[in-house]
């Protein structure tokens, strides 16, 4: 495995981008291929089984573009997938982090919130997270099942997102959380409208940044790290519209040089 070869990030649609955006600001002379399902988000909705067989054509891709790394940028496959990967790539994988840890640490009565989607809620990933470093913390989790199709229609404000934020936020009424953890790698985009709700006593916690910190770690420790004072090449794929996609993509990363390709993900 070479440290020239490049870093896999994938995720079901565009979400990923925010944790891309947090590995380039860390590691810029790193090359990433990005994929975005986007023909098939949203995930989750859909049953476990049926995530972890996109996840598995993902990673299988992956093998063939000989990347050194692979990393999660999606709650929902790291929830179902993640373990089941563990140990069967020929190169490492770096999951979604659940970011609970960040959250305890501003939330001195223990009390966190967290939006994510119905897979990750049912999964109970961030309630379980918490259960193992403080049995005494109390996490409400609420799926929030209308935000990433809205996300990736483009809707990042407007009066649709608006009313979606206000119905869901209403369940954290009186639950008196100091911290919220964006449970799915879409949500940041959002993340000042959703602020604006939750009030500026909470803290709004950004899973993507504990990722990219991980997957830094993760190549310091197999000596993977990229020689390079450069700019690091950018390659996305994506499984549905290019245009959309393209548009997304310089939302969330700016105006850049990266080449964009479709894919079949159903062939691996």
């Amino acid at each position: 495995m070479k440290s020239d070869a490049p870093i896999g990030v994938f995720d079901s649609g565009i979400g990923g981008l925010t944790v891309v955006r947090e590995i380039r600001q860390m590691l810029p002379g790193e090359n990433i291929i990005y994929v975005g399902d986007t023909a098939r988000v949203p995930y989750g909705s859909r049953e476990p089984k049926e995530i972890v067989a996109f996840m598995d054509q993902i990673l299988r891709f992956f093998a063939g573009q000989k990347v050194k790394m692979a990393v999660f940028a999606c709650n929902t496959m790291t929830a179902y997938g993640y373990q089941r990967a563990r140990g069967r790539c020929g190169y490492p994988l770096v999951p979604m982090n659940s970011a609970v840890q960040d959250a305890m640490a501003v939330s001195p009565g223990k009390r966190i919130g967290v939006v994510a989607t119905e897979a990750t809620v049912n999964n109970e990933m961030h309630k379980n997270s918490a259960a193992q470093i403080d049995p005494e913390a109390i996490v409400h989790a609420k799926a929030c099942p209308d935000f990433v199709p809205l996300i990736e229609a483009g809707e990042v404000d407007g009066p649709r997102m608006e009313a979606a934020i206000a119905q869901y936020m209403e369940f954290f009424s009186g639950k008196e959380i100091e911290s919220l953890i964006l449970g799915c790698t879409h949500y940041p985009l959002i993340e000042k409208l959703l602020q604006k709700q939750a009030g500026t006593g909470v803290h709004m916690i950004n899973p993507a940044r504990a990722t990219a910190k991980a997957a830094v770690k993760e190549l310091q420790h197999h000596q993977l790290l990229r020689d390079s004072s450069g700019q690091g090449s950018l390659t996305m794929c994506f499984s549905g519209d290019l245009k959309q996609a393209a548009q997304m993509t310089d939302l969330v990363l700016g105006k850049n040089t990266a080449e964009f390709k479709t894919i079949d993900l159903t062939k691996y």
